[in-house]
């Protein structure tokens, strides 16, 4: 069912509140703070028949009544003015950004805790998914005659450094000898495919280094294993203690419970989609644990490549309006700043 003008006005002037207040909304608090032109006695009216179309819900120890998952989200898709953010929060996004440049997993941990405090709000952000990276350098460093540093670079920006023990020994120049064949061969290759090319040929080019050649490889391998575990930044956690919601302290130590296991947080994340902005509210979300939450993200890119993402999680009495508007421009000055100096 279409909803009239009047009624639309009443459920946002009635989301309006509660975002404001975080207490259930009654017929004489909107007829009070909203100039609608109507009765305390009609607006009451309007809203049993919104309570009745699934839009507002009345919690059973108020007279007054709270939005529903489905009200949020025709607000969200119809009836939200995203709010400009103040020139004094986009001077402070973009020097929070700028702090460190030289690995992109520090840009994103950055953004991610500039994310919390403009938007009082638990962020999340995962890094780079790597599998289509392409090896831009390896290098193997001596430590000492036994540890070998191996440093590898991504086209995307992604640092990883291992350290592994060689038992029988290395010399610095037999690395560095190793180091630029490794180079001639697999600079360029993605680093799903770096694998395959380590193969038997190596030994038999560099038959002279085939004891050396042999313990490194697998390093090398174990090296390229550990990139792709999925980099999970989450800041702010404790702000969901400033929501009135969650007071309950088992409500809340549920959701910092979520929030600290990995692999659910980057499914869900993954599974909210990867365009420029979404916005997943309540029981839209497959996990329990925050069924009482929103999750808006926004994704990030690298030269064309959509290569992570980045949102925040809060309950679902969220200021939308603010925090689409600061996800959306930390999104975009984190791709200019990425493809501006990370290129």
């Amino acid at each position: 069912m279409m909803l009239n003008d009047r009624k639309l006005k009443i459920l946002q002037a009635v989301i309006h509140s509660y975002i404001t207040s975080a207490e259930p909304v009654g017929s004489r608090t909107i007829a009070k703070k909203y100039n609608l032109g109507v009765s305390s006695a009609t607006i009451r009216n309007e809203m049993s028949d919104l309570e009745e179309l699934g839009y507002l819900l009345q919690p059973h120890t108020s007279a007054g009544r709270i939005p529903s998952d489905k009200a949020y989200r025709l607000y969200v898709d119809n009836l939200m003015q995203i709010r400009k953010i103040t020139e004094e929060e986009r001077r402070k996004i973009k020097l929070s950004l700028l702090k460190e440049i030289r690995e992109i997993e520090q840009v994103i941990q950055n953004a991610a805790k500039i994310l919390s405090e403009l938007t009082n709000c638990t962020s999340l952000a995962i890094a780079p998914q790597i599998k289509r990276s392409k090896l831009k350098r390896i290098q193997l460093i001596p430590i000492d005659e036994h540890k070998v540093l191996v440093v590898m670079v991504t086209d995307t920006g992604i640092v990883k450094n291992t350290v592994f023990r060689i038992e029988n020994g290395v010399r610095e120049e037999q690395l560095e000898k190793i180091t630029n064949y490794l180079n001639s061969r697999l600079k360029g290759c993605s680093i799903e495919d770096i694998s395959k090319n380590i193969d038997t040929e190596f030994v038999k080019d560099m038959y002279d280094l085939r004891d050396t050649i042999k313990d490194i490889l697998p390093l090398i391998n174990q090296s390229i294993d550990g990139m792709y575990e999925v980099d999970l930044f989450a800041d702010g956690v404790t702000n969901i203690f400033n929501f009135p919601e969650y007071n309950d302290i088992a409500r809340a130590k549920s959701f910092i419970s979520f929030i600290e296991n990995k692999e659910s947080v980057v499914d869900m994340l993954l599974k909210s989609g990867f365009h420029d902005i979404e916005i997943i509210i309540g029981r839209e979300n497959c996990y329990e644990e925050v069924s009482n939450c929103s999750l808006i993200t926004a994704t990030y890119s690298l030269n064309g490549k959509t290569i992570g993402k980045i949102g925040v999680i809060g309950p679902t009495r969220m200021d939308y309006s603010k925090v689409v508007s600061v996800v959306k421009s930390i999104a975009f000055d984190l791709n200019e700043i990425l493809n501006y100096f990370i290129l």
